[in-house]
């Protein structure tokens, strides 16, 4: 993985830990809308990482821009049914630490 966008506040630090092992990590401001993807790179990042479930309309906005990356949900909450379908990894923060699933992102299969 070379890039990641970051949808919501980030309170455990995911965005943080994928930086500290190389990845450019950029943010997708507000309510992470259409425009705040595109000026986030969505268009060619490898994952987009959503760290708010209040926010998970932005997944099938995002994936009417580029459909190859991974949805990566990193919340304590649940997430929508609609969007449940699109979401390749789950975690709860209170399970999995932020560096163990950074490292499980960025580890070459």
């Amino acid at each position: 993985m070379n890039h990641a966008v970051v949808v919501g506040s980030d309170p455990d630090g995911l965005g943080e830990a994928l930086e500290a092992r190389g990845v450019t990590v950029s943010r997708a401001a507000g309510t992470a809308d259409r425009d705040a993807l595109v000026d986030a790179g969505v268009e060619e990042t490898d994952a987009l990482v959503v760290t708010d479930v209040g926010l998970a309309t932005s997944i099938p906005v995002a994936r009417e821009l580029n459909d190859s990356f991974r949805v990566v949900v990193y919340s304590e909450d649940s997430i929508p049914e609609f969007a449940r379908t699109s979401a390749g990894l789950v975690v709860d923060p209170q399970l999995i630490d932020v560096d163990t699933v950074a490292e499980e992102l960025t580890t070459e299969r």
